[in-house]
């Protein structure tokens, strides 16, 4: 008969243990799996229930307790765990007068509760299954675990010494720390010979000045000569393409007759399955070879990992602001250089540090992280308290975009209405130079799309187009996904979307098989996602002859042509802070030389338009702070001639000189 038995832990002690790498009840959980293979069917951050044989049930508790007591060693475990019967709400267990005397009996280094396997040490193992994601790494372990058990440890360890291992796992996402727990695991488990030593390498690329073909690889084939029973891993990015060479083999072979005195890893980006395959393949010449793929964290991941930081902190965050912390990650992704929890963990500092400060000044104190708080770290999510009508009002050409942009809005809503049409594909061209407000447009599209019900989520995800492109053969294809999915439910603008083809020749570019991936998700989720590629009109046609599949994809076009000389001086009037002192004459000298901008700037493909207007507008600020510095003037009154010295450095007179040079003919 199975009984359900609850354990309980006291709060007030888990929570004391809220900075261990593992909570105690995620510890207790794994351990009673590890040992008597027991699943949990519910589980808490104070709490579990699991499902026992009821002759096991008085030796599980026993076990427990005699856990508790050897890997915490604070006060008497019985003040610290209960149990009951989850089925009838009855509490049972053992009489306290039971587990006192049972108590008395248990010696700290009594082996009788671990049975045959007592002498294994399980702490790498915990901490590893408590890691973030790392699924099949996670898998890996229990495997060694398993090992471990069947009692092959310091026997006949040659098949088990001669495995290899690929890991795939981008930069940030925890590398150094998985490696260095799966070489303390080995040694723990009696799996190899004792030695908590760890290096990385990585493979040069090949040069034409290398001193022999097998220059490359000096570094590593050193480590491995030298090795002393560590682990050793190897980074192959480099050599991607290059491992069925007749050199990558060399090396391979060299490899394998050092493998008795090093466990090897070989490290690559997290790329298609496809690849991991066959570079598997060619490394199986020489060596057994396991793959283990460590994905990039989902939003649900990274969003457990910084609540932990911010507890560590002594915060605890706003459901609502979360999404602000969410758009700053997406800022610091955008540039393309993100490095997974390293990032996050930055970015919870950062929030953290300022949000003290904030409340310094204020004299107050809240361990509370609000919307507000949240805005320190990511000024620009003020937009998303806005209204549609308060951003369309914001745009200066507001009037022209308003009418296409509720066509558009009302197509989408008819065609999602209509049971008897197929779901269109939403996705979107935006077509025009620099600063006409394609991504102003894009932001107000998607919250338009999210109040009308059609985006379930309504995010803003900004990416260039190049950073989809991954470094490296079958990087891009993950790298692409992995954009993608984060922006389920809303809007994916890719800037510069001409970037990703590069013409007909350039068939080794990346850009095309971020194309392909882009293709396949846009269809995939037509229903669930807005992607809008922006650029220059003319590359934008010429992007959508790259793939045949493409332009049918994205039906909408909004056309962004350049703003007119009384729209960029609103648009300079329009960034003057409402609190910001000014004299009349500001207006005056402003209005004057907008009117003067030559039709030949106006109208040209590399005219910046409102990112030139906000360049000269901060460039006339910093000019009025420094005057008023320098005259020892604590208010800030921006004047004319504070806009004239603005406008008088050199990115902003070349506009003047070609209008005096034209005038001259």
């Amino acid at each position: 008969m199975k009984i359900r038995l609850e354990i309980l832990a006291d709060e007030a002690w888990v929570l004391s243990h809220m900075d261990d790498a593992q909570l105690p009840m995620e510890a207790i959980v794994l351990n009673l799996n590890a040992k008597f293979g027991i699943e949990v069917e519910e589980q808490s951050f104070a709490n579990a229930i699991v499902s026992i044989d009821e002759k096991d049930v008085e030796r599980v508790k026993k076990h427990i307790l005699s856990f508790v007591k050897k890997e915490y060693r604070e006060g008497q475990p019985s003040e610290i765990i209960s149990f009951s019967y989850a089925d009838d709400d009855k509490t049972e267990g053992l009489d306290a007068l039971d587990i006192q005397e049972w108590l008395k009996e248990l010696d700290e280094d009594d082996e009788d509760m671990w049975e045959d396997n007592s002498e294994i040490n399980l702490e790498s193992y915990y901490k590893i299954q408590g890691l973030f994601g790392c699924k099949e790494f996670k898998l890996l372990a229990d495997d060694m675990l398993a090992l471990a058990k069947s009692g092959i440890r310091g026997k006949n360890l040659e098949p088990f010494e001669s495995q290899a291992y690929i890991i795939s796992v981008n930069d940030g996402y925890g590398y150094t720390t998985t490696i260095q727990l799966f070489n303390s695991l080995l040694c723990e488990l009696g799996l190899k010979r004792v030695s908590r030593n760890v290096a990385e390498v990585a493979l040069a690329p090949q040069k034409e000045d290398d001193r022999g073909p097998m220059a490359p690889f000096a570094s590593a084939i050193g480590m491995l000569e030298k090795g002393k029973g560590g682990l050793i891993s190897i980074d192959i990015s480099e050599w991607l393409h290059k491992t069925n060479t007749a050199v990558f083999k060399s090396f391979l072979k060299i490899v394998e007759a050092n493998m008795s005195k090093n466990t090897v890893v070989f490290r690559i980006p997290f790329i298609d399955k496809d690849i991991v395959d066959s570079i598997k393949r060619s490394l199986n010449d020489m060596l057994c070879v396991r793959d283990i793929s460590i994905p990039p964290y989902n939003k649900d991941e990274i969003q457990g990992y910084a609540e932990k930081k911010i507890k560590e902190y002594g915060y605890t965050m706003d459901d609502d602001a979360w999404d602000i912390f969410h758009d700053r990650l997406t800022e610091e992704r955008a540039d393309g250089r993100f490095y997974g929890l390293k990032t996050v963990k930055k970015v919870a500092r950062e929030l953290a540090y300022k949000k003290q400060l904030a409340d310094a000044k204020n004299n107050i104190t809240s361990d509370r992280i609000t919307v507000f708080d949240a805005l320190l770290i990511c000024p620009d999510a003020k937009e998303r308290e806005l209204s549609v009508e308060e951003m369309l009002s914001k745009l200066v050409a507001g009037e022209r975009l308003k009418e296409r942009i509720a066509e558009i809005v009302l197509q989408i809503q008819h065609a999602r209405s209509n049971k008897g049409i197929d779901s269109p594909c939403v996705h979107m061209r935006f077509v025009g130079n620099p600063g006409t407000g394609k991504t102003t447009v894009a932001r107000i599209l998607g919250k338009i799309l999210k109040e009308k019900g059609l985006l379930r989520i309504g995010n803003f995800y900004e990416y260039a187009g190049r950073d989809l492109c991954g470094r490296y053969v079958g990087e891009t294809a993950p790298k692409t996904a992995s954009i993608c999915r984060d922006a389920y439910g809303s809007v994916l603008f890719i800037d510069e979307a001409y970037s990703l083809y590069r013409g007909e020749g350039n068939d080794n570019d990346y850009g095309r098989e971020a194309i392909d991936t882009l293709i396949a998700e846009m269809e995939n989720h037509r229903d669930d996602m807005l992607i809008i590629m922006a650029g220059y009109t003319d590359e934008m046609q010429t992007l959508m002859k790259s793939n045949a599949g493409l332009a049918s994809r994205m039906p909408y076009v909004i056309e962004f042509p350049n703003f007119t000389r009384d729209e960029l001086y609103r648009i300079f009037v329009s960034m003057i802070p409402r609190s910001m002192k000014y004299d009349e004459g500001l207006l005056c000298g402003a209005r004057e030389y907008f009117e003067n901008i030559p039709d030949s700037v106006i109208n040209a493909k590399e005219f910046s338009n409102a990112r030139f207007v906000r360049n000269l507008f901060e460039r006339t600020w910093a000019k009025s702070a420094m005057r008023c510095q320098l005259e020892g003037t604590d208010e800030i009154v921006i004047t004319r001639g504070d806009f004239e010295r603005a406008t008088s450095d050199k990115e902003f007179t070349y506009m003047m000189q070609k209008k005096k040079a034209r005038i001259g003919f």
